[in-house]
């Protein structure tokens, strides 16, 4: 019996288990506290698993129940179960695992940061804290006093309150509002982060990685208004135009330690040339495996078991048709009324694949300020092979979203409204 074992397979980490069962392995779920949190909970499928192994804090005991099992792998299925896998992968399977030394690089924004630095590769300026004096004396020295500025928690996912402050704005009502906050990966907030604001055009750059090997497998380019999700388009393979992206964000694998797995690298093109945003050493969520098939033939979740199976994979990939998740955008909070006829508008466009709307008429809806926000209100996948076609349904897409009826209640405080200047800051 072949075991695969996978840590929190939650979200995009809900199709590891049917893929490795297709190739002949047995899944097994490692799950890093009783329960999942509320974001999580709902893609989560234990019923996919042959088994399920709850982790309550004994490292020792999680360890020796996997190892009984003797698995070919052990993988995070999504962000809360990378601290755990990067702990038991390299006493388990070795060979397949990142470098141990390095974890909380992997997991940390602030370390993460500074490990690019330690390795020459260019990183954004930032500091990590929970001073706001040594912030503001860090901004002195930065000359960044009055700049645009980005503050978010340092462990958080998910836009889970990254917060743009303009130039002139006061930056600290937000950075002691993050503090000590519990974020929606049920974690403390023990530092803020905060960050000069990068400008340019945001990459995600997807990877499967063996042997510290980076294999690229689909390179995205997101749209984005202020901290939230307004669109995803897949880029082919193209070193002309995306070569310098590419060798950057392998220089930035390296040195965060990764040698196993799937990694989600999200990188701006900036004047000064590319800079990390920040990898998640993990699938690229929200189920974009999926859509990836559609666009390439492949995913990093079939990387991951072909690989594990024996089996070679391609260091790139062929951009088979033209992909775009178009992410719906609420700016109201209230109660929508006409969503099922929307829906049904925008299912009739020619380049139409795939909808994911919850909603249905009736509902509470919530101003879109962070990704579980855009996911809760739902997504568009357009697929078709000619790219003028997927720009014109895009558009057609944002007009029916503007005939959406939202029934407006006041706004809640704690909801930053959507910023009135298109940017495409990190996610």
């Amino acid at each position: 019996m072949k075991v695969a074992v996978v840590v929190d397979p939650y979200s995009s980490g809900n199709m590891f288990a049917p893929a490795f069962r297709a190739a002949g392995f047995t899944p097994v779920a490692v799950t890093s506290a009783p329960k999942p949190s509320a974001v999580y909970a709902p893609s989560y499928r234990p019923g996919d698993f042959a088994s399920v192994v709850t982790h309550d804090g004994d490292l020792a005991a999680t360890r020796a129940a996997v190892a009984a099992l003797d698995p070919v792998c052990v993988v995070a299925g999504t962000e809360s179960g990378v601290a755990l896998a990067d702990r038991l992968a390299p006493l388990i399977t070795p060979g397949r695992a990142n470098d141990a030394a390095s974890a909380r690089v992997r997991r940390h924004k602030g370390a993460m940061r500074e490990a690019l630095v330690a390795a020459g590769v260019p990183a954004v300026r930032q500091i990590c804290t929970d001073s706001a004096d040594a912030v503001a004396g860090w901004l002195r020295a930065q000359h960044l006093e009055g700049a645009d500025l980005v503050v978010k928690p340092p462990t958080s996912a998910g836009t889970d309150g990254v917060t743009l402050v303009p130039a002139g704005a006061d930056w600290r009502p937000v950075f002691d509002g993050l503090l000590h906050r519990r974020n929606k990966l049920d974690l403390v907030n023990d530092q803020v982060l905060v960050q000069e604001r990068l400008v340019g055009t945001e990459y995600v750059v997807d990877t499967f990685s063996h042997d510290g090997v980076h294999t690229v497998v689909n390179l995205c380019a997101y749209g984005k208004r202020g901290v939230v999700y307004e669109s995803l388009e897949w880029l082919p393979y193209d070193l002309d135009r995306y070569g310098e992206l590419i060798r950057y964000t392998r220089d930035a694998l390296d040195a965060l330690g990764v040698r196993f797995g799937a990694a989600h690298s999200e990188v701006m093109m900036t004047a000064a040339g590319p800079r990390l945003i920040e990898t998640g050493v993990r699938l690229h969520g929200g189920g974009q495996p999926r859509f990836c098939r559609v666009a390439t033939g492949d995913s990093q979740v079939d990387r991951t078991v072909r690989y594990c199976a024996g089996e070679e994979v391609p260091d790139a990939f062929e951009l088979r048709q033209h992909l775009m998740v178009v992410f719906l955008i609420s700016r109201a909070t209230g109660v929508v009324r006409n969503v099922r006829e929307v829906v049904d508008r925008i299912g009739a466009l020619p380049s139409h694949h795939h909808t994911s709307v919850p909603l249905r008429d009736g509902d509470r809806v919530t101003a879109t300020h962070d990704l579980f926000s855009t996911l809760a209100l739902g997504f568009v996948v357009l697929a078709h092979p000619d790219p003028a076609r997927i720009r014109a349904d895009h558009a057609a897409v944002r007009a029916l979203e503007a005939e959406l009826t939202v029934e407006p209640e006041p706004a809640v405080a704690s909801e930053p409204a959507l910023a009135s200047e298109p940017t495409l800051e990190e996610a």
